[in-house]
């Protein structure tokens, strides 16, 4: 086999994963579980999730940085507060991504969530990665720490904090009930495990 066709065949059977730096640990996770050694994994900062006009361009950044390299590029993010142009970008790219709104929704089932966000509408929901760096990405983040009184104003019209856990960790347990008391919200738990992007992951061929 000549160079140039081991790299076309090297190129074909390699997947890059783009994903959003707060799903990385679980995408690892599941990589490893599975021993899916033809996927690659390159990851964004979660901190744009406070920036979210920033998440379209840098994910279109990494295709074309890529897809001379790759024979196949799939995005782990959802919309993402992006308003739609996340998908714009992704169609003019011609690259899909997993479906749902945000990780809340594919980590729970996207039905599922559905129905529970219409269940109520006043819950505030965590994942792990959320729960471990609560104070960095909201209390920091948003600015709460050094002004408490933009608590009401961020947190007014939340009753409940749901954390949406991936995994059984009573460590984290710990911590996301000392987050709801921390901006004044009830405290309720869910497992959910890696939901539909444990399924997302499968199918990638």
């Amino acid at each position: 086999m000549s160079d140039i066709n081991a790299h076309i065949n090297d190129k074909e059977s390699k997947t890059l994963l783009i994903a959003c730096g707060a799903v990385a640990r679980e995408i690892i996770a599941l990589n490893k579980l599975n021993s899916w050694n033809h996927l690659d994994i390159t990851c964004l900062p979660a901190i744009w999730h406070n920036t979210p006009d920033k998440i379209p361009q840098g994910v279109r950044s990494k295709i074309q940085e890529n897809k001379d390299v790759y024979g196949n590029i799939v995005v782990v993010y959802g919309d993402c507060g992006t308003g739609g142009e996340l998908d714009r970008v992704l169609e003019e790219e011609g690259v899909k991504r997993i479906d749902g709104a945000h990780c809340y929704a594919f980590f729970t089932g996207l039905g599922a969530f559905d129905q529970m966000h219409e269940d109520d509408i006043t819950c505030f929901y965590l994942t792990d990665y959320l729960v471990r760096h609560f104070d960095t990405l909201i209390m920091e983040g948003m600015g709460i720490a050094k002004h408490p009184e933009l608590l009401p104003m961020y947190f007014g019209n939340y009753t409940k904090l749901v954390y949406l856990a991936q995994t059984e960790d009573p460590g984290l347990q710990k911590l996301a009930k000392l987050a709801a008391e921390k901006i004044g919200l009830e405290y309720h738990y869910k497992f959910t495990g890696y939901g539909e992007l444990s399924s997302f992951m499968s199918a990638i061929n």
